[in-house]
C-alpha cells in the first residue's frame, strides 16, 4: 500500500518539485551512467547532485524548511510594516576575464541558500501574526551566457526550488520592484556595502528617492540577523562537526609525513580537506615555520622548513559554506626539544583549561574566557622562568584574542558582542598562543618560536563538544604519529558524501 505523507509545516507553500524531494528516497548507487535531469540550476540541488544533497535539502545538510524557519524568525524581530533588502555578492575579478571563486554574501545565503551573484533578496513583514512575503530578484535564464558560464536558476527556479513567493529578472525589474517595496513599507532594513557595483548604486538611489520626504525609518539588519546566525541549529552543528572531523584527520595525515617547504605542506592539507569531503578550504592557510610563526597571519607559505624548527599551521576545511578552524604546531623533524616542549605544553595547558569553561551554565562570556586565558598564560610563563610579567607584558607575547564565533564566516557574526554570556548552540574557537621574539628579555632557547593551538567548541548547557577533536595535540600523541610515520585514525579519500563519514 502506498504511504501517505502529512506535512507539519502548513505555512510553507511546497511546490511540486520540493514535494517530490520529500517523497523520494536516497540510495547509494554505483556510478555507471549519468542520469539526465530535466531540471537545471545554478548550483547543486538534489535533482542534479543526489549524491551530495539528500531529499528536501536546499544546500548540503540544510533542509528547505529550515531556510523558511530562518526567514520567519527574522520576521519576528522586524517592525510591523517593514522590509529587509539584502544584496548578494558580485563576482570579483583578479584581472581581465580571470575571476576569483564566487563567495556569496553570508547573510543572503543564510536566509535563502542561493549561491549565485547579482541577486537581491526582499522579505516583507505583512502583519502582526508573522505573515511575510519573500521576493527574489535574480539573473534571468540566458542560453548564450549559460553556454559560457554555466546554468542559471532563473526566476522560475527561485520560486520552485528556493520557495520565493515572487521572483523577477533583476536586469529588467530592479527599479520597479524596489520602488514599490520601499513605497509600501515604513521601516526599511538595509546594509549599504559601500561598493560601486551597479546594483549597490541603483538600490541606494531608489532608497534615497523613496525615503525623501516620506518619513521612512532606516535600520541596519546586521544586528538582528547576527543574533540569529550566532546560535547554530542541530543541522548546522552536524555540518560543522563533519568539517572539523575531516580537517582534524587531515592534520594527523600531515603529522605522519616529513615536509621540506611550507608550500608543500599547505598543498597537502588543502588536498586532504577536499579529498576527505570538504567543499573548499575555509580560508587561506597559514603555514609558518621557524621565525615566520611570529607573524600571526603569515600566508606567504614560501619558505623552506629547517630540521630544528617548529611549524605553526592554521588551516581547515568548510562544507556547504560552514567553516572549521584548526591550528596546530609541531616540530619539523618529529621530535620536540625541551624548550619547544615546555612552551608547547604551556599553551596546551591554557587551551585545555579554557575549553572547560565553555559551558552556558558557567555564565562566562568570550571576553571572560579571554581574561582568564591571559592570567593562566602569565602563570605558565612564570613557571618557565619568564618572571615579573604584568598583563600587558603577557599580551605582548600573546597578542590576539582567545577566540571568536565560527559559522558561515570564519570570524562569524562580528555584530555579536564578545561580552555577551555564551549560549547553548554557539560555536567558538579556543586558540591561545605564544610568540616569542628574538629579544634579550626572554631566554635564548625560547626565542623565535611561535605556537598556537586551536579547536572549535560547541557550547552546551552543562557540557561542551570539541568539533575538531580528531586533530591530536598531546605531545605523546604527536611524537608517536611522527615517529611511526602513520596514524591509526582512518582517513577516507575521494569522499562523495561528507555527512556520512563515521
Amino acid at each position: 500500500m502506498q504511504a501517505t505523507y502529512k506535512f507539519t509545516y502548513p505555512f510553507l507553500k511546497l511546490s511540486p518539485l520540493i514535494r517530490r524531494r520529500y517523497l523520494s528516497t536516497y540510495a547509494t548507487q554505483p556510478f555507471v551512467q549519468r542520469k539526465r535531469s530535466p531540471i537545471t540550476a545554478g548550483q547543486s540541488i538534489h535533482e542534479t547532485r543526489p549524491f551530495l544533497l539528500r531529499p528536501g535539502e536546499l544546500t548540503i545538510g540544510i533542509q528547505s524548511i529550515e531556510y523558511n524557519d530562518r526567514r520567519r524568525k527574522l520576521v519576528s524581530k522586524m517592525d510591523n510594516n517593514s522590509c529587509i533588502v539584502i544584496q548578494s555578492n558580485e563576482l570579483q575579478f583578479a584581472s581581465g576575464a580571470v575571476f576569483y571563486p564566487f563567495q556569496q554574501d553570508n547573510d543572503f545565503y543564510y536566509l535563502s541558500g542561493w549561491n549565485e551573484p547579482n541577486s537581491v533578496l526582499i522579505i516583507e513583514r505583512l502583519s502582526d501574526n508573522l505573515d511575510f512575503n519573500f521576493t527574489m530578484l535574480v539573473p534571468g535564464k540566458d542560453k548564450f551566457i549559460e553556454q559560457w558560464e554555466g546554468n542559471r536558476t532563473g526566476e522560475e527556479g527561485a520560486m520552485e526550488i528556493f520557495n520565493a513567493d515572487e521572483a523577477f529578472d533583476i536586469k529588467h525589474s530592479l527599479n520597479s520592484v524596489l520602488s514599490d517595496v520601499f513605497a509600501r513599507n515604513k521601516t526599511i532594513y538595509f546594509n549599504d556595502k559601500g561598493n560601486n557595483s551597479g546594483n549597490s548604486q541603483a538600490i541606494a538611489k531608489i532608497l534615497n528617492e523613496s525615503s525623501f520626504g516620506q518619513n521612512k525609518n532606516l535600520k541596519n539588519y546586521k544586528k538582528i540577523l547576527g543574533e540569529l546566525r550566532k546560535i547554530k541549529s542541530p543541522a548546522e552543528l552536524k555540518i560543522m562537526r563533519a568539517a572539523g572531523k575531516i580537517s582534524g584527520k587531515a592534520y594527523n595525515q600531515a603529522f605522519a609525513r616529513k615536509f621540506r617547504n611550507e608550500r608543500t605542506l599547505a598543498a597537502f592539507l588543502e588536498n586532504k580537506f577536499l579529498s576527505g569531503g570538504c567543499t573548499k578550504s575555509a580560508y587561506i592557510p597559514v603555514v609558518a615555520s621557524g621565525s615566520n610563526s611570529l607573524c600571526i597571519h603569515y600566508t606567504r607559505n614560501d619558505d623552506v622548513m629547517f630540521d630544528d624548527e617548529m611549524v605553526l599551521v592554521d588551516a581547515s576545511g568548510a562544507i556547504g559554506g560552514y567553516c572549521s578552524d584548526i591550528s596546530r604546531t609541531w616540530p619539523v623533524n618529529g621530535n620536540f626539544t625541551q624548550p619547544q616542549k615546555d612552551l608547547y605544553q604551556a599553551v596546551l595547558n591554557v587551551q585545555k583549561q579554557c575549553i572547560e569553561l565553555c559551558k552556558a551554565s558557567n555564565n562566562y562570556s568570550l571576553d571572560d574566557i579571554h581574561q582568564r586565558s591571559v592570567s593562566l598564560m602569565g602563570q605558565e610563563l612564570k613557571n618557565l622562568g619568564i618572571a615579573n610579567l604584568k598583563n600587558w607584558d603577557v599580551e605582548s607575547l600573546y597578542p590576539h584574542y582567545i577566540g571568536h564565533n565560527l559559522g558561515l564566516d570564519v570570524h562569524d557574526v562580528p555584530e555579536a558582542s564578545r561580552f555577551d554570556k555564551l549560549q547553548v548552540g554557539q560555536v567558538i574557537t579556543i586558540e591561545p598562543g605564544l610568540y616569542i621574539p628574538d629579544d634579550d628579555s626572554v631566554p635564548a632557547y625560547f626565542r623565535n618560536i611561535g605556537i598556537r593551538i586551536e579547536d572549535d567548541i560547541a557550547i552546551g548547557q552543562d557540557t561542551y563538544r570539541n568539533l575538531t577533536v580528531e586533530a591530536v595535540k598531546e605531545i605523546i600523541d604527536l611524537e608517536t604519529i611522527m615517529s611511526n610515520g602513520a596514524t591509526l585514525s582512518k582517513f577516507d579519500d575521494d569522499v562523495i558524501d561528507p555527512l556520512s563519514i563515521e
